[in-house]
């Protein structure tokens, strides 16, 4: 009678273990799917944002955009000031208020070397030579993106680079930021 108690206990301990463990991996499910609806709609709702952003979109005064944004990466205010402007690769020469010489640029480091490797030739016979010609692996670099500098970085740089650079960037979502002394 007791093996027939133990069997039976034994049995129902089995049956409500699985009973529980199908509870759990039911909740478990259930769960993943509520995530996975809270991150489309986060994603939704940022879409919405963006788009509103979007439509009211201005750089009223591009250098003072430009002197916020490098200040939000760097954590201080270089107020800088546009002295040369370079089309290959798309470069703005700007000196900052402590007499820095920074170069800005939507060309990464990598696309500045291989533009240096291609053109080792002819960049001995130009004249007035854009400052990233000289780019080596000591130079600073800071990379602005919207990681770094706002949710609407992407569309306010487009903006903000036609006007002090006079021609539309290559890269509308990255900014770098090279400290030449």
């Amino acid at each position: 009678m007791d093996a027939v108690f133990a069997i039976l206990v034994l049995g129902a301990v089995i049956f409500f273990g699985a009973l529980i463990s199908a509870g759990n991996e039911r909740q478990r499910k259930a769960l993943d799917g509520i995530r996975e609806q809270a991150a489309l709609w986060a994603i939704q709702d940022l879409r919405l944002k963006r788009e509103k952003l979007a439509r009211d979109v201005k750089v009223d005064d591009p250098l003072a955009w430009l002197n916020q944004v490098i200040e939000k990466v760097y954590g201080e205010n270089l107020n800088l000031t546009v002295t040369e402007v370079f089309d290959t690769p798309q470069t703005l020469v700007c000196m900052a208020k402590d007499g820095r010489k920074i170069a800005l640029s939507p060309a990464s480091p990598d696309e500045i070397r291989q533009i240096q490797r291609s053109h080792k030739s002819k960049l001995a016979r130009m004249g007035n030579i854009n400052p990233l010609w000289a780019f080596s692996r000591k130079v600073k670099y800071k990379e602005i993106s919207i990681l770094n500098s706002g949710i609407s970085f992407d569309l306010e740089f487009p903006i903000a680079w036609q006007a002090l650079a006079g021609f539309s960037a290559h890269s509308q979502d990255r900014l770098w930021v090279y400290q030449l002394n």
